[in-house]
Protein backbone atom coordinates (compact mmCIF):
# COMPACT_ATOMS: atom_id res chain seq x y z
CA UNK A 1 0.00 0.00 0.00
CA UNK A 2 2.92 2.52 0.71
CA UNK A 3 3.95 2.22 -2.79
CA UNK A 4 0.68 3.03 -4.16
CA UNK A 5 0.69 6.21 -2.14
CA UNK A 6 4.01 6.93 -3.24
CA UNK A 7 3.28 6.79 -7.21
CA UNK A 8 0.55 8.98 -6.77
CA UNK A 9 2.86 11.33 -5.45
CA UNK A 10 5.42 10.85 -7.68
CA UNK A 11 2.58 11.90 -10.16
CA UNK A 12 1.28 14.30 -8.92
CA UNK A 13 4.81 15.83 -8.79
CA UNK A 14 5.62 15.47 -12.04
CA UNK A 15 2.30 16.79 -13.61
CA UNK A 16 3.21 19.61 -11.54
CA UNK A 17 6.37 20.29 -12.99
CA UNK A 18 4.63 19.73 -16.48
CA UNK A 19 2.14 22.28 -15.77
CA UNK A 20 4.75 24.74 -14.49
CA UNK A 21 7.39 24.22 -17.41
CA UNK A 22 4.77 24.23 -20.16
CA UNK A 23 2.68 27.39 -19.02
CA UNK A 24 6.43 29.06 -18.60
CA UNK A 25 7.09 28.34 -22.09
CA UNK A 26 3.68 29.94 -23.11
CA UNK A 27 3.73 32.38 -21.28
CA UNK A 28 7.55 33.48 -22.47
CA UNK A 29 5.91 33.43 -26.22
CA UNK A 30 2.87 35.44 -25.27
CA UNK A 31 4.96 37.92 -23.34
CA UNK A 32 7.21 38.15 -27.04
CA UNK A 33 4.48 38.23 -29.73
CA UNK A 34 2.77 40.88 -27.40
CA UNK A 35 6.01 43.13 -25.97
CA UNK A 36 8.40 42.00 -28.78
CA UNK A 37 7.83 44.71 -31.22
CA UNK A 38 9.27 47.36 -27.92
CA UNK A 39 12.38 46.16 -28.51
CA UNK A 40 12.61 45.55 -31.91
CA UNK A 41 12.04 48.89 -33.33
CA UNK A 42 12.17 52.21 -31.91
CA UNK A 43 8.77 52.86 -29.61
CA UNK A 44 7.83 56.21 -28.22
CA UNK A 45 7.50 55.85 -24.23
CA UNK A 46 3.53 55.49 -24.18
CA UNK A 47 3.10 53.14 -26.69
CA UNK A 48 6.08 50.76 -25.28
CA UNK A 49 4.82 50.91 -22.28
CA UNK A 50 1.10 49.91 -23.02
CA UNK A 51 2.82 46.53 -25.31
CA UNK A 52 5.41 45.87 -22.03
CA UNK A 53 2.10 46.09 -20.21
CA UNK A 54 -0.42 43.95 -22.34
CA UNK A 55 3.08 41.40 -22.81
CA UNK A 56 3.11 41.05 -18.90
CA UNK A 57 -1.18 40.52 -18.95
CA UNK A 58 -1.00 38.32 -21.68
CA UNK A 59 2.02 36.14 -20.21
CA UNK A 60 -0.16 35.81 -16.88
CA UNK A 61 -2.87 35.16 -18.61
CA UNK A 62 -1.43 32.19 -20.37
CA UNK A 63 0.83 30.86 -17.35
CA UNK A 64 -2.22 31.25 -15.31
CA UNK A 65 -4.91 29.35 -17.63
CA UNK A 66 -2.20 26.58 -18.76
CA UNK A 67 -1.29 25.78 -15.03
CA UNK A 68 -4.69 25.30 -14.02
CA UNK A 69 -5.80 23.69 -17.24
CA UNK A 70 -3.37 20.93 -16.79
CA UNK A 71 -3.55 19.89 -13.22
CA UNK A 72 -7.70 20.45 -13.68
CA UNK A 73 -7.38 17.62 -16.42
CA UNK A 74 -5.13 15.68 -14.28
CA UNK A 75 -7.57 15.79 -11.29
CA UNK A 76 -10.29 15.14 -13.29
CA UNK A 77 -8.68 11.83 -14.62
CA UNK A 78 -7.38 10.67 -11.25
CA UNK A 79 -11.20 10.78 -10.58
CA UNK A 80 -11.44 8.22 -13.31
CA UNK A 81 -8.70 5.86 -12.79
CA UNK A 82 -9.56 2.20 -11.03
CA UNK A 83 -6.83 0.58 -8.84
CA UNK A 84 -4.23 -1.71 -10.35
CA UNK A 85 -5.24 -5.06 -10.40
CA UNK A 86 -9.16 -4.60 -10.28
CA UNK A 87 -11.62 -5.00 -12.76
CA UNK A 88 -15.67 -3.79 -12.76
CA UNK A 89 -17.63 -6.78 -13.18
CA UNK A 90 -20.29 -4.84 -13.91
CA UNK A 91 -19.82 -4.24 -17.71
Amino acid sequence: MGNRIQDERDAVTVEIGYAVVTALLGAFLAFGAVAGPAFAFELRHPARGLLLLAGTAAAVLVFVSRTVHVLWRFSYAGENRRPVGRRNLRG
